[in-house]
């Protein structure tokens, strides 16, 4: 599933390609991909509209729309933006397409089919009606994302490290890839229990993982297997990435292969050296 820099470089090239244009036609090839409203109505209420700015909220996007409505976008596993000439033909995993002036068209691809639209009504908050922004957590690169915010979100917490990582309401954005960076940046091990770790763990962990997404976000994301740009271009991150998706591949740092483990249903990558578990 893409992540804050896989969905922030999607909402860069968004606000730098879609800026201004108008929206001609829109045509759903899989109803089910419109959360809200229905297909006709989100039809009727994005034709005609200007696009006037793109935002992220954690892992969703929302474009911001001159009729005051806007769209809302979450990718989940597989989807992608791709901006092209609408005489390229269609992809199979074409799930809705918006023609646009100049003979473009944002198109959106998505191959297992959980991505997910919105239309949000003029004078409408998006938590209104896409309400999962209500429980996300505060951005990783906000002052509300602090020590002191993470001391205290993690000191009772009993759940592995990784798990609470991946943790939305914790923090926004945050999945597999760049917790797996940052806790081996940060030489903890990802079954550690979160309210065993210092403080001075903590502060560096939250620094870390700031970094990291940093990081990625400079290489454009990591492509392992779904995520695009809008151009349709691969990330860079993964040639670099120190444990995520390199299970039997040496630790840069040491050398000891990389292991994987399952916790609650997700992989964690680790150097059992460098992130010895807590005796």
């Amino acid at each position: 599933m893409p992540e804050l820099p896989e969905v922030e470089t999607v909402r860069q090239d968004l606000q730098g390609l879609t800026l201004r244009s108008v929206v001609l036609r829109v045509e759903v090839l899989l109803p089910r991909t419109i959360a809200y409203p229905a297909v006709e109505g989100f039809r009727q209420g994005l034709i005609g509209a200007c696009f006037t700015g793109w935002q992220r909220r954690g892992k969703y996007l929302l474009g911001s729309l001159d009729s005051g409505a806007s769209l809302g976008v979450h990718l989940r596993m597989t989807g992608q933006m791709l901006w092209l000439k609408g005489s390229i033909p269609l992809s199979a995993y074409t799930r809705v397409r918006f023609g646009l002036e100049g003979g473009w068209e944002l198109r959106f691809v998505d191959q297992r089919t959980f991505g997910q639209m919105w239309l949000v009504p003029a004078g409408v908050a998006p938590e209104q009606v896409i309400t999962t922004l209500q429980r996300l957590g505060p951005e990783p690169f906000s002052t509300a994302f602090s020590d002191e915010y993470f001391q205290t979100a993690l000191e009772r917490s009993k759940r592995p490290i990784k798990t609470a990582l991946l943790d939305q309401t914790l923090v926004a954005g945050v999945g597999n890839i760049y917790a797996d960076e940052a806790l081996f940046l940060s030489g903890i091990h990802p079954t550690t229990p979160a309210f065993q770790l210092s403080s001075t763990a903590i502060a560096r962990l939250r620094e870390t993982l700031v970094r990291v997404l940093q990081a990625g976000l400079a290489q454009r994301g990591t492509t392992l297997r779904d995520y695009r740009d809008l151009n349709g271009l691969n990330g860079n991150y993964q040639g670099q990435a120190w444990v995520y998706g390199r299970e039997g591949d040496p630790c840069r740092v040491c050398g000891t292969p990389i292991q994987r483990l399952k916790l609650a249903g997700r992989s964690a990558h680790f150097c059992p050296h460098c992130q010895p578990e807590l005796p």
